[in-house]
């Protein structure tokens, strides 16, 4: 259902749009301002359902014919004065709806930095919790799981090495299929099987440049992800393997991670061989232990072949193995998020990644809702509960937690792990706390300055292009990592 949104100024749509989405996750939302250009005649010939009008002192919110008003002390150049604007809308959102949101008017994908920052600083638990109640009207049950992560980081990260060290992320853009619900960067390995040599050959000029222009920094952790890494042969992830661990001091490693990801890509021999170089931590994917599911979101294996691949891997002698699920997943119920954790339980992985369903515009899903309704996929706290009651019953506990834009039911991912299995590489991502040289087609690298001061360069998405055009991948980063 498309609905606009009028505001007569170019101000805070990303929070607009991400608030009345919460809210209203059912519509198409557009979000117009005197500077948008609207070529879609669709959006042109649609009334607005709603409007923003921002004057000197007041700011006045229309939706279905009910008018709330702010009238603002703040300036409308400060941070304080956002804040208060986007309090003003949540709340009457709120009113208009009767619903409560578990994280409140927070907009963000990082809400756990948010009690960290605040626990660095020496505020107390009482502090963060006050803020985030009074602030941003987060519940308490998301209070309480906020601080809990936010202190079991504190305590994981202590030992990483933040002004002179760095992480390694290697992108291996291939899989089996796309899945319905992917929007990362992967293409289908039988389309690109003739090209993965000279992608190898590419990935290795960038990890020659990046080692170099990293020499005398320190390596903490190494995670190799996609797509689907074990999608390459077990020839090809030795390649890959042995040309790492020759270029790059491997001796600081605290972490070294595959994702093995889909249980239809993974064998004996690859596990083997990542097994034989020193992986420490791998994950086997299942995302949904129902059969239709699996079929429905396009993954060609079956509940029996996960279960198989996870069974291998403890053969193969991995003793730290994560295993992701979603939930919300197109027409799952809680009775088959509950035959998902009894499952999950069998088996008793070392981590647990709990995904909320995030429909992206670039995945298949986004499509496949239109054609369906939105009521095909649906989240709740009662599956969220099913799922962290399972992660404790198999001795978890929280480490990290991040959010997503369009997030079903406005929840949150969450990753569980035993003791000492925490993926460390999860929440330095999450957190931004350490500079991570990302390498491969669609990676994303990011410099974290001692001030906290952030800056990215990007590799180009698109296979052919990534090879193409590997030079200037690597005057990119040069330009971005040069420490002097």
């Amino acid at each position: 259902m498309l609905q606009i949104l009028k505001s007569n100024k170019a101000q805070y749509e990303y929070d607009i749009h991400a608030l009345v989405k919460a809210f209203y996750p059912a519509w198409e939302l557009k979000v117009l301002t005197p500077e948008s250009v609207v070529k879609d005649r669709r959006i042109r010939d649609t009334a607005p359902m709603m409007e923003l009008e921002f004057g000197e002192t007041e700011v006045k919110f229309t939706i279905s014919q009910h008018i709330y008003t702010w009238y603002c002390t703040e300036s409308a150049d400060t941070a304080e004065y956002k804040n208060e604007f986007k309090r003003f809308l949540y709340n009457a959102l709120q009113e208009e709806t009767g619903i409560s949101l578990p994280w409140g008017n927070l907009t963000g994908i990082r809400p756990t930095k948010i009690a960290m920052t605040m626990l660095e600083k020496g505020e107390s638990e009482q502090d963060v919790a006050a803020f985030l109640r009074e602030k941003h009207f987060v519940s308490e049950e998301k209070i309480a799981l906020a601080i809990d992560i936010a202190k079991r980081e504190r305590g994981i990260l202590s030992r990483l090495h933040y002004e002179n060290g760095y992480s390694l992320y290697i992108g291996i853009p291939f899989c089996p299929t796309t899945c319905l619900y992917c929007s990362f960067t992967s293409y289908p390995i039988s389309v690109w099987r003739e090209r993965v040599a000279d992608y190898l050959t590419a990935l290795e000029q960038e990890m020659e440049a990046v080692a170099q222009i990293q020499q005398g920094k320190i390596l903490d952790t190494v995670y190799v992800g996609g797509g689907t890494p074990t999608a390459l042969s077990a020839d090809e992830l030795d390649r890959l393997i042995t040309k790492l661990k020759s270029i790059f001091d491997f001796s600081t490693v605290q972490e070294f991670t595959v994702e093995a990801g889909r249980a239809d890509s993974i064998t004996e021999d690859k596990l083997r061989v990542l097994r034989r170089h020193g992986v420490t931590r791998i994950s086997v994917n299942p995302q949904t232990m129902k059969q239709e599911t699996l079929k429905l979101i396009g993954r060609q294996h079956t509940v029996e072949q996960v279960i198989e691949a996870f069974r291998l891997a403890r053969k193969v002698g991995f003793d730290n193995i994560n295993m992701d699920i979603i939930l919300g997943l197109p027409g799952e119920t809680k009775e088959d998020v509950e035959g998902t954790i009894e499952a999950i339980l069998a088996l008793a992985p070392d981590s647990l990644t709990v995904h909320s369903l995030a429909v992206k515009r670039a995945s298949g899903l986004h499509k496949w809702i239109e054609e369906n309704g939105v009521t095909a996929y649906n989240n709740t706290e009662e599956t969220m509960r099913i799922a962290a009651a399972g992660a404790r019953a198999m001795g978890m506990e929280p480490y990290y937690l991040y959010r997503q834009k369009n997030m079903s039911g406005n929840f949150e991912n969450v990753g569980y792990s035993v003791k000492d299995k925490y993926g460390i590489y999860n929440i330095l991502i999450m957190e931004e706390m350490q500079t991570i040289v990302a390498l491969g087609a669609g990676s994303i690298t990011k410099r974290v300055y001692p001030d906290g001061r952030i800056e990215r360069c990007e590799n180009v998405k698109e296979v052919a292009q990534y090879i193409e055009r590997i030079d200037e991948m690597i005057e990119r980063k040069k330009r971005l990592l040069d420490y002097l």
